[in-house]
């Protein structure tokens, strides 16, 4: 068990001083690019699939479009990560998305982006992601400290919120001037992540030399029944999220409940992404110094609160509010639970481990718009949003008794990876 009597590293401390990391820039850009580009494509797929269909089935089925090929893909793209460079897989996935962004864009242009059409494209950037968020989550503890982690993340939380804040309201606007702007939009920001993830420079990694197995391919699943607490971490964003996924009902309360055009369906998307700039914000400077496992359910249950508040609302003000306080929540949630799933893994098995953290969070992401979707349809738009949130606090509720060490996680810099 690690010391937990030492005093905690002060922030002004050289050792989690940020500007002491070596390649943290790189990295930084890369994500908060490809996060942009993420953000103004899910807006013009969002608005254009709903202007097509008028149906938030459609919006459903967008989500597990994106979902179905990680479920098939996190095992395989698990052990590649694991066992190849990581570095040049991203890059190769950053490629592909190019690619598939300027499709996007000529199809759009053509009059040819029919809705089955958008589901196979959204269908291929999820197949692409598999394999590279796996990758790209080990780049962060390969750069730093167990030390300077925790802040190391906050920050680049909060680079990553920034991007969420401007992709949709960017998106908003260049989807008023065609949706194939967006995409070509998307294209040039996939193209400057790239060159960021080639200016990269990350510590030597040959990956493992063992060869292909069921017990290395299922590798990451044995870990995590080893460690309940980072299993019940990953567990709790699966099923509250899953359960309270408001924001893939957005198009309609943008457009139905609300009555705003595009521009007010970014301004809605943007509201969390404010919410958890500013919690970032506040976590870098001020890193968790204790109590790190209460705080994070706390954060949860205000998240489900949140919601129910936004399913509730009539009003522009209180959706945008309500919104903000949701994405606050949400990040703190994110911080604790990413500094314990990266810290406390081994490099060897970081990206098995990092895969099935994707699928959950694939889970609760895409897999919760299409729940959403398909509950809307069956009990109306705002019911679907308050039962969601309900049903996150009762989630947050059971997570407690079920995984009582992780309730009693303390210090986020004292967590060390368990040995192979």
């Amino acid at each position: 068990m690690p010391d937990l009597t030492s005093p905690p590293p002060r922030s002004s401390d050289p050792e989690t001083a940020l500007s002491a990391i070596t390649g943290l820039r790189p990295f930084l850009a890369c994500r908060t690019l490809s996060a942009l580009s993420a953000q103004v494509l899910a807006v013009a797929v969002a608005w254009q699939t709903y202007a097509l269909t008028h149906s938030v089935a459609a919006l459903g089925l967008i989500g597990l479009a994106q979902f179905m090929p990680m479920l098939a893909l996190v095992f395989i793209s698990g052990h590649v990560a694991d066992r190849y460079n990581r570095k040049l897989i991203v890059q190769i996935c950053q490629t592909v998305e190019i690619l598939g962004a300027l499709v996007m864009a000529f199809l759009s242009m053509a009059g040819q982006l029919a809705p089955w059409a958008l589901y196979v494209l959204v269908a291929c950037f999820g197949a692409l992601r598999s394999f590279e968020a796996p990758c790209q989550q080990t780049f962060l503890p390969s750069l730093t400290t167990p030390a300077q982690f925790p802040k190391a993340a906050a920050l680049s939380a909060s680079l990553f919120q920034t991007a969420s804040i401007i992709g949709p309201s960017l998106g908003g606007l260049l989807y008023g001037v065609g949706a194939d702007f967006c995409y070509f939009t998307c294209a040039i920001g996939f193209s400057v992540a790239l060159v960021s993830t080639s200016l990269l420079k990350l510590k030597p990694y040959s990956g493992s030399r063992s060869p292909m197995s069921l017990e290395s391919l299922f590798g990451g699943i044995a870990f995590l029944r080893r460690r309940r607490d980072l299993l019940g971490a990953i567990s709790l964003d699966l099923f509250a999220v899953l359960l309270g996924g408001a924001t893939a009902m957005l198009p309609v309360y943008a457009d139905d409940i609300l009555h705003l055009g595009p521009i007010g369906l970014g301004i809605l998307r943007a509201s969390p992404a404010i919410g958890a700039l500013l919690g970032s914000v506040i976590l870098a400077r001020y890193p968790l110094r204790g109590h790190a496992g209460p705080i994070m359910f706390a954060s949860v249950g205000v998240f489900g609160m949140a919601t129910i508040v936004f399913g509730l609302s009539h009003t522009l003000a209180l959706s945008v509010v309500s919104l903000a306080v949701l994405g606050a929540a949400d990040v703190v949630s994110v911080v604790v639970r990413s500094s314990l799933t990266q810290l406390a893994t081994p490099d060897g098995m970081r990206g098995r481990v990092s895969a099935v953290n994707m699928l959950f969070i694939g889970s609760s992401n895409q897999l919760g718009e299409f729940e959403s979707g398909m509950l809307a349809t069956a009990i109306g738009t705002e019911a679907a949003v308050i039962a969601g949130g309900i049903g996150t606090l009762i989630v947050a509720g059971l997570w407690i008794r079920m995984f009582p060490r992780l309730w009693a996680l303390d210090r986020l810099d004292t967590i060390r990876p368990d040995e192979l």
